[in-house]
């Protein structure tokens, strides 16, 4: 991508999207105005178009793995993933087994799964008998089940991507289809028969006792938690963020009022040519997710010439794009700009705060250099910063150390990781009881 795909849109009469807009809309809103991201038009067209399958009926294990789309909501299409294979397919829907894998590997796994769809009325779903309760099952099953899918066209399109969801294969309308039997996951079937618990206990009970957060993602996006009356399918892109949201939410009522830690800390990790370092600081809660996005990246195809001066540019001039979103110690209540991302690392952030007993402030800092070419879905974000946490981190006694040796990681200089977060900003600007009282002993106790 970059000047070329830029070029060829002024050439069909397109308009340039303004510098920065993508990484804030990251294909979902469609800020620029257009009626298709023309982001994601590009990454479908390196894709293989060739149809999965030659028949219009399809057989496999399916890992298990469902979808809910969103538009139109509340009449969605629902449907199951299916691979043209069977056996132990698990890993294609288990993003926390993904760590180590190349883009082009998670791309090729998920590719090979491809979508049903069957509309149903979202908040009304019971109406649709059998099928819905075929899909419910599936999402509540534990391993592998056997599915065969009957379509009215043979699948083909292109391989589904989006910064929230995980990555899906071509996709076809469902007559219908069956399934084995299975053995559900016992936590998810106990909140399925329990309709007179709420949602949100219901998948926090899920999590406390050990269910994968992405099987709760998949069963809360069926419509099998919560009190009876106010269930209903809910898209899976809102279901990931909403359960991302209910745990980390769950984890501030006590994470907030721990202990601070003792020093300050950084994290180190990189995966999939993403660059993450996680600054913790002894103060109370408060909490950034700054994104740095390099030109060819997924959100930054534009070339524009940097500002003289400007340290968010590369070696070439291009401008690098940075879009961050913050909370202090009140938490926020604006949905954040960097969308699902923000939740699923805040969740894991307090994971380890929990496990702890203590509270920090903490700065996720993310480089994505040009190898991150396209999205692959908020996983990426939730598990990377899960197991960045999970290493070693380096201890320092003050801020600036710690951002000094920031920069012996990523290539962004100090100045403008400082300039580009609110919470760096305020803890360096801010004057704090002990500052004050550091400054002032003599005056107000006397020589001693």
């Amino acid at each position: 991508m970059g000047a070329a795909f830029f070029e060829e849109m002024q050439k069909e009469g397109g308009t340039v999207v303004k510098s920065g807009l993508c990484v804030v809309c990251k294909g979902a809103h469609l800020l620029c105005g257009k009626p298709r991201c023309p982001l994601m038009i590009k990454f479908y067209s390196r894709q293989r178009s060739k149809p999965l399958t030659d028949m219009r009926d399809l057989a496999g294990s399916s890992p298990p793995a469902v979808f809910v789309g969103r538009y139109g909501y509340p009449k969605v299409d629902i449907g199951p993933l299916v691979p043209g294979e069977f056996g132990d397919t698990s890993i294609m829907d288990t993003p926390e087994r993904w760590m180590g894998k190349s883009i082009d590997e998670v791309v090729d796994m998920r590719y090979r799964l491809v979508r049903g769809k069957y509309t149903i009325d979202a908040k009304d779903f019971r109406r649709y008998g059998k099928i819905v309760g075929d899909i419910q099952e599936l999402a509540l099953t534990e391993r592998p089940v056997d599915v065969e899918a009957s379509f009215r066209e043979r699948p083909r399109g292109r391989i589904v991507l989006d910064d929230e969801v995980q990555p899906f294969g071509p996709s076809a309308r469902m007559e219908g289809f069956r399934k084995s039997n299975g053995k559900w996951e016992r936590n998810l079937e106990k909140n399925f028969y329990d309709t007179d618990l709420n949602a949100t206990k219901a998948v926090l009970e899920a999590y406390n006792s050990g269910t994968l957060i992405s099987e709760i993602q998949k069963a809360f996006s069926v419509g099998t938690m919560g009190i009876e009356k106010n269930r209903r399918f809910v898209p899976t892109r809102w279901s990931i963020t909403a359960v991302d949201d209910i745990i980390g939410k769950d984890y501030l009522k006590r994470t907030r009022f721990y202990p601070t830690i003792d020093d300050f800390r950084v994290y180190r990790w990189e995966q999939l040519d993403n660059r993450w370092c996680i600054v913790m600081m002894p103060t109370t809660w408060r909490f950034e997710l700054i994104e740095a996005w390099y030109p060819d990246t997924a959100w930054n195809p534009a070339v524009s010439a940097a500002p003289a001066g400007d340290c968010a540019s590369d070696h070439m001039g291009r401008r690098i794009e940075i879009i961050h979103d913050s909370e202090f110690f009140g938490s926020r209540w604006e949905y954040a700009h960097i969308g699902g991302c923000y939740y699923a690392s805040r969740m894991a952030v307090n994971e380890l705060l929990e496990r702890e007993g203590r509270t920090a402030g903490a700065v996720i800092c993310r480089e994505a250099h040009p190898g991150y070419v396209m999205p692959v879905g908020v996983w990426n974000v939730r598990e990377n910063v899960r197991e960045a946490l999970r290493q070693v981190p380096l201890h320092f006694d003050t801020l600036d150390k710690a951002l000094d040796y920031v920069c012996t990681i990523m290539d962004i200089p100090k100045r403008t990781w400082i300039r580009n977060s609110d919470v760096f900003t305020d803890f360096l600007r801010q004057r704090r009881i002990e500052d004050y009282y550091g400054a002032h002993a003599t005056e107000i106790y006397g020589e001693r």
